[in-house]
């Protein structure tokens, strides 16, 4: 069987994107007790209006709650859940055994996904959430392929685990660094990310004279963590009996939610076709260098402790400019295009859609609604411009900074 694929939607514009690009599923938030504060998350009424463009496509949705209550927050909680009663929603995500004693109380027939924080790590802490009427376990991320064929083996209920995306140095993103160093909480949602600053030692008798831990020139970066790719082992977490692939970046851009999608939906639908004969395309590494991202590896999947750490620096590779998305078609054949960096006439462009299509072509001139020609296209301007032909709407342009064969 096929794993369900599951996308971030960090709003709306990026859920129908995940959905046309593959999701089978999307997970989202909205303005309260979700841990991604700074997501542009979505307001009840957007949440309304979300279960029905999934549930239009026979896809799912799942509304990530899974904040730690603090004392006085129980009422506040309380009303958000007798709120969210009446909203189709697929599952709610949670951590915290009191919001889910909650849910229990005020909408006690909701699917209930247990999210990674909670640090589900053996079989028998996933005994404790199902008699508590768990559906499905967000696996902590520190978990082995071998330890989660155990916990499959011994534990009848559905298993997710993350495939794609940032990793933590915290255990299951338990972390107190951004508190205490920016006054911003990673367990409240608004981490700043400590974790990939350059540190240094200042000895006391020499104030203002910075030392690198390591000896390099750069500094050190001890505590940066690699992304996670897992693209080349996707048959090995299906026979391990995972359910559910799980893509992170709930505040990652739209093009990183279409780019990465597209190619892990076509993972899974060539293993379909064919899981005895499966090989990974070589042309996925490509596109997936193509989303910005720290160095990649494998995380805890095959080796522990240090294997993620990623310590020479904490810069984003990137080797792609997303310049624009196709809005639709006019009468005259033209596409209206609105862009998201500039792009100008001449330049070789890409454009890229669901099911792995893509097209070079050289950029034309492009026209704005009052009818003047651009050569240069600014962010946020729309424009009409030939594409090649397959163009649909919701396809993405792109500006490869080397070549697409390097």
């Amino acid at each position: 069987m096929v794993p369900e694929l599951l996308a971030p939607a960090g709003n709306l514009e990026k859920l129908e994107t995940a959905l046309r690009y593959g999701a089978d599923a999307v997970y989202c938030g909205v303005e309260q007790f979700s841990l991604r504060a700074l997501a542009g998350n979505l307001t009840v009424a957007e949440l309304s209006e979300a279960c029905n463009i999934a549930h239009s496509q026979q896809k799912r949705l799942y509304l990530t709650l899974n904040a730690f209550l603090r004392p006085g927050e129980e009422t506040a909680a309380r009303e958000l859940l007798e709120t969210l009663r009446p909203v189709p929603v697929d599952a709610y995500i949670l951590a915290d055994p009191g919001m889910l004693y909650l849910v229990r109380q005020v909408d006690p027939a909701r699917e209930v996904h247990l999210s990674t924080q909670a640090n589900t790590t053996s079989a028998l802490a996933a005994h404790f959430w199902q008699s508590l009427g768990v559906k499905r376990l967000n696996l902590a991320r520190e978990l082995s392929l071998r330890e989660i064929s155990a916990i499959r083996a011994s534990a009848d209920i559905e298993l997710e685990v993350f495939v794609h995306g940032a990793m933590c140095m915290a255990y299951s993103g338990r972390c107190l660094l951004s508190a205490g160093l920016s006054g911003r909480s990673a367990n409240r949602g608004a981490c700043s990310h400590p974790c990939r600053w350059k540190y240094a030692l200042q000895e006391e008798s020499r104030p203002g004279e910075f030392f690198p831990v390591e000896e390099d020139a750069r500094g050190t970066y001890i505590f940066n963590s690699r992304d996670l790719c897992l693209i080349d082992h996707l048959p090995e977490l299906i026979s391990a009996g995972v359910d559910s692939l799980k893509i992170e970046g709930r505040m990652k851009s739209l093009y990183y939610v279409a780019a990465v999608t597209r190619v892990y939906r076509a993972a899974l639908d060539a293993w379909r076709d064919a899981p005895d004969s499966y090989q990974p395309d070589p042309g996925w590494h490509r596109e997936l260098e193509a989303v910005s991202h720290r160095p990649y590896g494998t995380g805890f999947l095959f080796t522990q402790e240090d294997a993620f750490v990623h310590a020479e620096d904490s810069h984003y590779l990137r080797d792609c400019d997303f310049v624009g998305i196709v809005k639709g078609q006019a009468s005259s054949g033209h596409w209206l295009v609105a862009g998201r960096n500039r792009f100008k006439a001449g330049e070789c462009l890409e454009i890229i859609g669901p099911a792995m299509r893509q097209a070079e072509f050289v950029c034309g001139e492009a026209v704005n609604e009052q009818g003047a020609v651009m050569t240069t296209v600014q962010p946020n301007a729309l424009v009409h411009m030939a594409l090649p032909a397959g163009a649909r709407p919701g396809d993405l342009l792109r500006r490869w900074r080397s070549s697409p064969a390097a």
